[in-house]
């Protein structure tokens, strides 16, 4: 009798539960879905190398300089802290600055080290491209930019051990005009994290040709590169030829300016040479360049 009425009284109980809460066959909003549903698309790579961040000056120049597919070689993920070493005009720092931001990453533009120029004059025009530069990136979606410099005398590139990347475009040669390129590879080890990579691209002097040590050609040999980065403490990870141009034979009567973009057709002090034709070197295309990474040993 008594397991009877337990029995009835948990019927009753059901019951009443029953009557209380509607039977639905839709699943309980866990707001899961919605927050999935509201998200907004991951960007990629290619997204801000054809974004409007870019001119179609700079876009014109992809097929020779393959940003996206030189940033996914050098492993660049957004979040990244990247310090990128004299941006110049901001052809790379357009795409590098964004995809960071993408992440909350931050991008080091260290820029030609302007303490270290004696004449009044030229240190006053380059204050003023620096604060053009600055002002250009001041817009959100730039994200986080800090500023650095790098010359002969400059201090470190940022906070020692803290960068994921540092990266070089194009520059080793007036660093080797200057007489500091051994200094580059010193303060980019300094400033990486351990495991952290050394970008570098660089005009690509052919392996049967002489070193100028002051590179005035603009070419310079890939080994070379390798033992300045091995003497100051990288290993070596691999070499890409993405950024390849074999109809480039680095020995151009003006240097690599000899070919596009510059085009130049005459030497800096004026000296042109008779029955130049400009346009066999326009069609050569960019120069031939190294795209090496290294890393700095954990």
């Amino acid at each position: 009798m008594k397991n009877l009425m337990l029995a009835a009284a948990s019927a009753l109980m059901l019951a009443a539960c029953s009557a209380q809460a509607p039977a639905t066959d839709a699943p309980a909003e866990t707001g899961t879905e919605t927050a999935a549903t509201e998200a907004a698309p991951a960007v990629t790579l290619a997204d801000i190398v054809n974004s409007d961040a870019r001119s179609a000056e700079e876009k014109a120049r992809d097929p020779w300089r393959h940003p996206a597919e030189t940033l996914e070689f050098f492993g660049i993920e957004p979040g990244y802290k990247v310090v990128e070493i004299w941006p110049g005009g901001g052809w790379y720092t357009n795409i590098l600055a964004p995809w960071l931001a993408s992440g909350g990453g931050t991008l080091v533009a260290a820029g030609f080290d302007i303490a270290s120029v004696e004449d009044a004059d030229r240190r006053a025009r380059m204050e003023e491209r620096l604060t053009e530069f600055k002002n250009a990136y001041a817009d959100p979606r730039f994200g986080t930019i800090e500023y650095s410099a790098f010359s002969a005398t400059s201090g470190p590139l940022t906070e020692p051990g803290t960068a994921d990347a540092v990266l070089t475009f194009r520059n080793i040669h007036n660093w080797m005009s200057g007489g500091y390129t051994e200094k580059f590879f010193t303060d980019a080890f300094a400033a990486l994290k351990p495991g952290g990579t050394l970008g570098v691209v660089e005009h690509r002097l052919p392996s049967t040709a002489m070193q100028d040590p002051t590179a005035a050609s603009g070419y310079v040999h890939e080994d070379y590169v390798k033992g300045l980065a091995a003497a100051a403490g990288f290993e070596f990870v691999e070499a890409s030829e993405v950024n390849a141009n074999p109809a480039d034979t680095a020995d151009h009567p003006f240097g690599v300016w000899t070919l596009p973009p510059n085009s130049a057709t005459s030497k800096a002090d004026g000296t042109t040479i008779e029955g130049f034709d400009p346009e066999a070197y326009k069609a050569i295309g960019e120069s031939d360049r190294m795209t090496l990474k290294f890393r700095k040993p954990e």
